[in-house]
């Protein structure tokens, strides 16, 4: 699997052949309270039978009808010993943040080149949000699995948490609604993205943590929690002094009108 270039502390650049692309934003580790609305995302853990495995010639016929789609560079090449490789993005949407080496450089070329693993350079950790709804773009193949997808993103941006709190999902667009579908961790994306085309308003992967229902606080080491604390102390801080100037703007108005 090939994963592109260096990583910056929260900020990258795009290019929009095969550079990343990054949008900083902030976002909060809680799940927000959930709407008495109709919620539009819905998500599915869909156990389905799967088929018999397509041929070669079956394979090489997708992919010419695939490869016809395509209005960029990012074609499907079919090998002779019948795996193909291609192209797939991954959004992540990780609302919490995640434990990084502390006082490391960012990975260069060489170090993956040469496979170097810097977070085992240091003990120390801190927590790191990984800008919101960024995008990342893997070379992979046909043999290439859910489970190695997620651990190459994680290696990619020296995260160290534990690969079983992220879950890769599908995200499917049908009447005006968004469904999500986790993917099991033996799937593989590259052909979920052979079957499904290359246009990725109608098929996208998603990183999101792997939710399974309330937070599992025990999964989380000391520093972890230790890091939450500090994030909602000074959310609760930030809070209160827009309530403290919401209402000294009041206190101003009603003054002048008196």
């Amino acid at each position: 699997m090939t994963i592109g270039s260096s990583m910056s502390s929260g900020y990258c650049s795009l290019d929009e052949d095969l550079e990343d692309c990054f949008f900083t934003a902030k976002t909060s580790f809680f799940r927000s309270a959930q709407s008495k609305a109709p919620a539009k995302n819905v998500t599915h853990t869909v156990e389905e039978e799967k088929p018999e495995p397509p041929t070669v010639q079956e394979i090489k016929q997708k992919i010419e009808k695939y490869n016809a789609k395509v209005t960029n560079c990012l074609l499907m090449k079919l090998n002779d010993d019948g795996t193909y490789t291609g192209f797939i993005k991954v959004h992540l949407k990780l609302r919490r943040p995640v434990t990084v080496p502390a006082g490391i450089r960012p990975q260069s070329i060489y170090d993956a080149l040469k496979e170097v693993n810097l977070a085992e350079m240091t003990d120390k950790r801190t927590s790191f949000y990984l800008p919101l709804d960024a995008i990342k773009q893997l070379h992979i193949s046909s043999t290439t699995t859910v489970s190695e997808v997620i651990q190459g993103l994680l290696k990619k941006f020296m995260v160290v948490d534990n690969p079983q709190k992220f879950a890769l999902f599908k995200e499917m667009r049908k009447d005006g609604q968004v469904l999500f579908q986790k993917l099991p961790l033996t799937e593989y994306p590259l052909y979920l993205r052979l079957l499904g085309g290359p246009d990725t308003d109608v098929l996208s992967f998603v990183l999101k943590e792997n939710e399974t229902g309330e937070v599992e606080w025990d999964a989380f080491s000391i520093p972890e929690l230790q890091n939450f604390l500090m994030i909602l102390d000074k959310e609760e801080k930030d809070k209160i002094q827009q309530v403290h100037r919401k209402y000294e703007r009041f206190k101003q108005r009603l003054q002048q009108t008196l």
